[in-house]
């Protein structure tokens, strides 16, 4: 009876968590400096859906829709990138930049904005930032990630090598910030911030999301008992250092590709799984999915946000999200210190 309730929780929670995500995407969609109604809404969907883009709303429409849409996948992204590294580090604070992957990705796409302009070779040189980034962590870090052991020392010193590889990251962005033309300084700083107005929509970035969250949740059971018991995991049949090359690789891929598309949006990797581990509890099989949609909600509604809180003029997202995460972060805290 008990297992039948929390299966029966567990589904209407995703199913109220996709119908939260549905609105996002339709209040997204309705407001801006033109502003849409919901009959209108419908019939520009039905004219895109037709193939049909010849009326003012349908225009609108598109673009927001586009725009909605990269939004979410970016933020569920980002969400799921931090479940995944607080489960690797084993610590609640750990979030997808922590390791410098946002460093690499920035110096990748400033140094394209600043010697070749802007373009779609920025996504291209920022997603390969990050995964050289990715690739020399791994390399420097493999014997601990290989190890079947305590995780008590891998994680520091994992965590201690990204801290440095993004030291060396953050002095090649200030660098190039620099000596880069007035020209150039504007989307540069815009794209460290995180900004979606330029994002285009992306199938890559849907493909690595589908793919790593299913393999995630595959292994959910063991992720459940290598962050609670690790030193025991191996002994339970799981061999702990797949499972940790697995997560990081995962992470990786996941932040890659949110940061090729939208900048370092912060706090979305960090307060999202925060506060959904706060809510739901430690249980990967629930946590996963929970803050895979929670995370592009949040994301597309500080987005919207960002479009019109000083319309007709557009802030970065990544101060929208800052903006929200740290009154949101420190209440957690707050709320963590208190006695039970």
């Amino acid at each position: 009876m008990a297992i039948a309730n929390a299966q029966k929780r567990a589904v209407s929670l995703l199913v109220g968590m996709g119908l939260l995500s549905l609105a996002s995407l339709i209040f997204a969609c309705l407001i801006g400096s033109v502003t849409l109604s919901l009959t209108e809404l419908w019939q520009a969907l039905a004219d895109l859906i037709q193939g049909q883009n010849s009326t003012l709303a349908s225009s609108v429409l598109d673009l927001r829709l586009s725009r909605a849409l990269s939004g979410f996948v970016t933020g569920a992204s980002l969400a799921l990138a931090g479940v995944l590294m607080q489960a690797l580090l084993r610590n609640p604070l750990a979030d997808p930049y922590v390791l410098g992957l946002s460093g690499g990705a920035s110096v990748g796409a400033l140094a394209t904005i600043l010697f070749f302009g802007l373009g779609i070779w920025v996504d291209v040189a920022a997603f390969g930032g990050a995964t050289a980034v990715a690739v020399l962590l791994f390399v420097l870090a493999y014997r601990d990630l290989r190890g079947s052991g305590s995780s008590e020392g891998s994680a520091p010193l994992l965590l201690l090598t990204g801290v440095i590889v993004a030291a060396g990251c953050s002095a090649l962005v200030t660098l190039f910030l620099s000596i880069a033309p007035d020209s150039s300084l504007r989307g540069m700083v815009f794209w460290m911030i995180g900004d979606l107005s330029n994002t285009q929509p992306r199938y890559l970035s849907w493909i690595i999301l589908l793919l790593v969250l299913g393999m995630v949740m595959k292994h959910a059971r063991s992720i459940n008992v290598a962050a609670m018991h690790a030193d025991n995991a191996s002994t339970l049949g799981i061999h702990i250092g797949r499972l940790r090359q697995l997560l990081f690789v995962c992470a990786a891929l996941l932040t890659a590709s949110a940061v090729s598309s939208a900048g370092s949006i912060g706090f979305v990797g960090l307060i999202i799984p925060h506060a959904c581990r706060f809510a739901l509890g430690p249980d990967h099989r629930l946590l996963v999915p929970v803050a895979s949609l929670a995370g592009g909600t949040f994301l597309v509604i500080a987005d919207a946000l960002a479009r019109t809180v000083v319309a007709p003029h557009q802030l970065p997202v990544g101060v929208i999200t800052a903006l929200i995460g740290v009154p949101v972060f420190l209440m957690q805290l707050h709320q963590l210190r208190r006695p039970r």
